[in-house]
């Protein structure tokens, strides 16, 4: 099959082959510098829960990697044709948004977003925003990838996308309802304890990029948080139960 180009960055994407429910398999294209993924048709309702866990290991695995913001236009890596933004209502009740091609030949999606698609992110109160923002100053939009202060906003300035975050009691609950099995039920989240969690993630990514910036690479020493991407690896922890 011919290679995919990304609709934001027009790099060619990595082609990896999922599980199928019912039978069969699907192939999705990744872009791992866009954290994004373009389906053909239906093809995110078709992953079984064992896909979607090797999905979220792929994406643990390449979460150290400079993640670069989506243009403004994106386009269909089929027909060219500019994507159209759209928003919906996954069953659990979130939203999330994404890119579709309006000659129906896909759609385009952040890593972040197909998160909350399937029930592993979740929107935060102003109370935890408040409660985070005591630990953590400025954390990424997982709609556009634009940094946001959220000692001062509640949600992107650039696309008004609210705080989601990864956490283990929306994991648990996601668990249950696509393994429709018995799931260890976890406390609900400390948010101090997982701000403080963050912020040692953080601090260690930054020393890396440091020692990076030492030997020559480019770092301009702005830390950024990414509630999302430090949440993944409490995914796949709870997946490996």
């Amino acid at each position: 099959m011919k290679s995919t180009s990304c609709p934001s960055c027009r790099q060619p994407m990595l082609q990896k082959t999922f599980e199928r429910q019912l039978h069969g398999t699907v192939e999705l294209d990744l872009c791992f510098s866009c954290q994004g993924i373009w389906f053909d048709d239906y093809e995110s309702a078709q992953l079984t829960p064992g896909g979607i866990l090797e999905l979220f290991r792929l994406i643990q695995d390449h979460d150290d990697e400079q993640r670069q913001p989506l243009r403004d236009r994106l386009v269909c890596p089929r027909c060219g044709d500019k994507l159209l933004h759209g928003l919906d209502v996954a069953r659990h009740g979130g939203q999330f948004n994404y890119h579709r091609c309006l000659q129906k030949h896909g759609r385009f999606t952040t890593f972040a977003q197909f998160m909350i698609e399937k029930g592993f992110v979740r929107q935060l109160t102003v109370a935890e925003i408040d409660e985070l923002a005591s630990k953590v100053g400025i954390v990424r939009c997982n709609g556009c990838g634009a940094p946001i202060d959220i000692r001062k906003d509640h949600a992107c300035s650039h696309c008004r996308a609210p705080i989601t975050i990864l956490d283990p009691q929306a994991v648990e609950q996601a668990l249950a309802r696509y393994q429709q099995a018995e799931v260890k039920r976890s406390a609900p989240p400390d948010y101090e304890l997982l701000g403080d969690a963050i912020v040692m993630r953080e601090r260690e990514r930054s020393r890396q990029l440091r020692e990076k910036q030492k030997n020559g690479d480019n770092f301009d020493g702005t830390e950024i948080v990414d509630l999302v991407s430090a949440g993944v690896e409490l995914v796949s922890n709870l997946f490996r139960r």
